[in-house]
């Protein structure tokens, strides 16, 4: 790729947040199209398994009808897919990072199923391996595996939801020291109806912050009422109320008042599997749309012949190819990262949370793109249908429903924008990501004359534009960052900044991704045109950058005035030169290709 300014660190494994300085290539991404055998083979296999045994019986995990979604747990156990992320040592199949992503992806279509299945293997199995005690992990992880021992997760409560540490519940030591008495109430608590134990997190002595894990036959531990929600109803969500629970101490995860590790530092890679999630699911439904575009006959032809519709499948397309490029590049980020600490001594669980935890900056980010191309694939397949579309005899309406919670667990997509800004910043000033020599590389060239030089090679224009999408965010960032430390601007009390930034880093993540995607694609055998990929990347780009010009500007004007506005808004312009391509006949070749397969094909 074109080279940024000669302050861009070049390593041969980016660390987390390092994407917008660093270059990339196209051999440093794993994309879905390179699948080998063996992961081929367990993705048709999840396949199968959504195909054949659970989409019919999605009228019955609708209804909450009893067993059946735990049923469907023991199945998905009993082909591995339980503890595919699991040690052996435990039952589990111990499989790389972007095996699991496949599957993730491959189980996107199951519906409100996904949720039981992400909070029993994620939130619910993983604090466990993460900071279990070895009793522990052998007591709980083999029957979670083999699906004995159903998992869920007990943060929220009525009083503390974004602001977790706020919680109220209460844990206090017996006076014979065997067991702690916990009192509290928490909601929102995915697999509650059906879970053997829940990963409960409450404030001993009323300020140390710990988890515990308990069991649901303890005395005192009673459930609500089902949620009557919005979407997902064919999964559990229910209270959960704690009067006086003796629970053992033996049951404590991790160190007293050390919960907060458990609780973020988890989420890490359930913010991830999320988009893998919604990726899956996002395809599912753009495959609806495509067939409905082929069999809906109005005007003596089928709707999809028609530009508006062309337009809606294009743009689906282009968002799920951009999400999906993101979230494996990432997973093969993670992946090598796991590698490297395996190799260096680390323990399976240590490593495995330690490479999320350096990509938590992308994770973040996923789940909002994810989630963000899920309810855009949901809302045009919906409209795409029509009146059908509304009516929940297909399953248009269905997956409107279920999509909107996305955006809101795991945390909510404006805490998962503040974070990830938060995550970099932090660690620009604790020096793990270097931003400022960029940065400042990034204002001596706004001081000089444009540069002549024109891109080359066949996908020069679009190095450039990722490296000047980078640029502009350095130089919104940097102007940002030194007002704060001049004491002319608080980013803490200005939301609105961080969202902008934050914006530009999703743009950025998407754009390099997808980029990086289409030229490995380039020299690779396949079944689709190249010039359909091309469009994909040229037409996301051409949005992008208006899209970069906007969030840039947004943040310029609300905190820099005068010679220093201008002079920023005129180097703004530099960096959103991409020259605009024909995005109505790209969309239309791209929507032509997946009309004629009447799938999606990409």
């Amino acid at each position: 790729m074109t080279k940024m300014p000669n302050t861009v660190i070049n390593k041969d494994v980016l660390t987390g947040g390092a994407f917008i300085i660093q270059d990339s290539k196209p051999e440093d991404t794993f994309i879905p199209e390179e699948m080998n055998e063996d992961q081929r083979m367990i993705a048709d296999m999840t396949t199968e398994f959504i195909e054949m045994q659970l989409k019919p019986r999605i009228p019955e995990i609708e209804k909450l009808k009893e067993g059946v979604a735990v049923d469907l747990l023991k199945q998905a156990a009993e082909l591995g897919l339980l503890g595919a992320h699991m040690p052996e040592e435990y039952g589990g199949m111990a499989l790389d990072t972007n095996t699991n992503t496949i599957i993730a992806d491959r189980l996107g279509p199951a519906a409100a199923w996904t949720v039981t299945f992400a909070a029993h293997t994620g939130i619910g199995m993983l604090p466990i391996l993460y900071y279990g005690t070895p009793e522990q992990k052998n007591k709980y992880l083999p029957g979670a595996i083999n699906g004995d021992v159903k998992a869920a997760y007990c943060l929220t409560e009525p009083s503390s939801g974004s602001d977790a540490l706020a919680a109220k519940s209460r844990a206090d030591l017996s006076e014979d020291g065997t067991h702690y008495i916990l009192n509290g109430q928490k909601m929102w608590i995915s697999n509650a109806g059906w879970a053997d134990i829940y990963i409960v997190f409450a404030q001993v002595d009323g300020n140390k912050f710990t988890g515990f894990i308990v069991e649901r036959d303890l005395e005192g531990l009673t459930l609500g009422a089902e949620e009557d929600k919005l979407g997902i109803k064919g999964s559990s969500t229910r209270q959960v109320f704690f009067e006086n629970v003796k629970v053992p101490v033996d049951n404590v995860l991790g160190e007293v008042g050390k919960g907060h590790l458990i609780a973020f530092h988890v989420l890490n890679t359930g913010r991830f599997k999320l988009c893998a999630l919604c990726v899956g699911g996002a395809k599912n439904s753009a495959i609806t749309a495509i067939q409905y575009a082929n069999e809906r006959i109005q005007f003596r032809q089928a709707i999809a012949n028609f530009g508006a519709i062309k337009y809606k499948l294009a743009e689906q397309a282009i968002r799920i190819f951009a999400a999906e490029s993101a979230m494996y590049r990432t997973s093969n980020l993670i992946q090598q990262m796991n590698k490297n600490l395996i190799a260096q001594g680390a323990s399976y669980a240590d490593a495995k949370q330690q490479s999320a935890e350096e990509y938590a900056i992308e994770c973040a980010l996923l789940k909002v793109i994810g989630s963000e191309a899920l309810d855009y694939v949901v809302d045009e397949a919906l409209q795409v249908h029509g009146g059908m579309g509304y009516s929940e005899e297909g399953t248009a309406a269905r997956a409107y429903r279920d999509s909107r919670i996305n955006r809101i667990y795991e945390g909510t997509n404006e805490i998962n924008r503040l974070l990830s800004v938060d995550q970099l910043l932090k660690r620009a000033m604790k020096g793990k990501l270097d931003i400022v020599g960029p940065a400042w590389a990034v204002q001596k060239e706004l001081a000089s004359e444009p540069s002549a030089e024109q891109p080359e090679g066949v996908y020069g224009r679009e190095e450039k534009a990722v490296n000047d999408f980078k640029k502009a965010l350095l130089m919104v960032t940097g102007a940002a960052a030194k007002m704060q430390m001049d004491g002319k601007l608080n980013l803490k009390e200005e939301q609105e900044i961080l969202i902008n930034i934050s914006n530009m880093l999703v743009e950025i993540l998407t754009t390099e991704s997808t980029l990086l995607r289409v030229q490995k694609l380039a020299g690779m055998e396949k079944a689709i045109d190249q010039a359909v990929y091309d469009a994909i990347l040229r037409t996301h780009i051409t949005d992008a950058t208006m899209r970069m010009q906007k969030e840039a500007t947004d943040a310029l004007v609300s905190f820099a005035e005068g010679d220093l506005l201008k002079t920023m808004l005129t180097g703004l312009k530099r960096f959103v030169q991409y020259e605009p391509t024909n995005v109505k006949q790209s969309r239309r070749l791209i929507a032509d290709t997946l009309i004629a397969a009447n799938d999606y094909c990409l």
